[in-house]
Formats: structure tokens, sequence, C-alpha cells
């Protein structure tokens, strides 16, 4: 049963999410912040991994804290839900284009996280969300989910197009990696015998 659910609550955010790594990409997904929503329904849709957010914050202040601590909770759920990781694939990439963008992810479900970011926008918002916190989703997921992950951005010209695609070259590559290997049955995939 390779599910999760994370309650996060503090002074600033409520985050509920729950996640089922064996899924079809069935989301619901509720943040109050709309362009994130739908980048998380692609960040679902495209892993194959079901998710249910609901998410409560600070908006009269910004978006910061509930985009942030969303990519923790759901960083957190990724944890519990791959245990000890024993037979999944642990590596995963995608080059992904939408229109005018590509974008490049590849990760490794490693335990050590830290995250390369070398995607530029160039706008300053897309509507009314700040793309400067693209990277800080990336950033928390990234840092609560043990995954050392690598975004770079070869092409783009649209803002949408490319925060688009780097979440969707994300899911994809997440995808990859959650995978059962048929190759290892449960074997952990690590010379370490553990991660």
């Amino acid at each position: 049963m390779r599910k999760a659910s994370i309650s996060r609550k503090t002074a600033e955010t409520a985050i509920e999410v729950s996640i089922d790594l064996d899924g079809s990409g069935t989301y619901d997904n509720q943040t109050g912040v709309g362009f994130f929503d739908h980048m998380l329904d692609q960040l679902s849709r495209h892993s194959l991994i079901d998710m249910t957010i609901r998410a409560e914050g600070d908006y009269h202040i910004d978006d910061h804290h509930t985009v942030e601590d969303t990519g923790i909770a759901i960083g957190q759920a990724l944890v519990a839900a791959l245990g000890d990781k024993r037979g999944i694939r642990r590596y995963g990439s995608c080059h992904l284009p939408m229109d005018d963008a590509q974008v490049r992810a590849a990760l490794d479900l490693s335990a050590r996280p830290f995250l390369v970011w070398n995607v530029a926008f160039p706008s300053q918002k897309i509507g009314s969300f700040d793309c400067e916190l693209v990277r800080e989703f990336f950033q928390a997921l990234a840092t609560h989910g043990g995954i050392t992950l690598h975004v770079d951005q070869l092409h783009g010209i649209n803002s949408h197009h490319i925060a688009e695609a780097a979440f969707k070259a994300v899911a994809r590559a997440l995808r990859e990696a959650v995978e059962p290997d048929p190759r290892k049955g449960d074997a952990i995939p690590s010379t370490k015998g553990a991660l």
C-alpha cells in the first residue's frame, strides 16, 4: 500500500495531502491559489500519482506560505508512501516540450535533498501568481521529499508555458522514479543497502 496522508498546521497555513503512488493520476486539489491548483493537477496527472490536497493559507499576506507549505507536505507524503524505497527505479528524467518552452527534469529519490534550478521567467507574474513561487515549491518538495532534483529550461518565452513544462517534466520524471523495477523485485536500489 504505497499511500500516505499528511496533515500540517502552522500559524500560517493548514495543509492536508493524500497521495497514492499506484494511482492513475486522479486529482482533487484546492489550495485557494488558482494557477497553483492547475500546476498541482498537472503534477498528479502526469506522474500518475493520485493526489487530494486541501490548503488554507494567509492569502492576505501573499501566496508564498501556501505554496511552500504544500510542497513540504507533498514531500513528506512521498517519503511516507515510499517507505524504505525497496523495489523502485529510484531515478527519473524527462525532456518536456510545451509550445515555445522546453524543460528538462532529472531526479534521484536519494534521501539527499538538493535542487539545481536553471529556469528564468520572462515575467514576474502569471496572472496574479508570483513566478518565483515555482522555485519555492520545488525547493520545498526536494528538501522534504529527500529528492536530488535538477530542472533546466532549454527554451521558453511564455511564463505560463515554462512553469507548466517544469511541473510536467518533474511529474514524468517522478512517475519513472517511483515505479516498481520489474528486474529488481524488492531490492533497495543502492549499493549501500539503504536510502
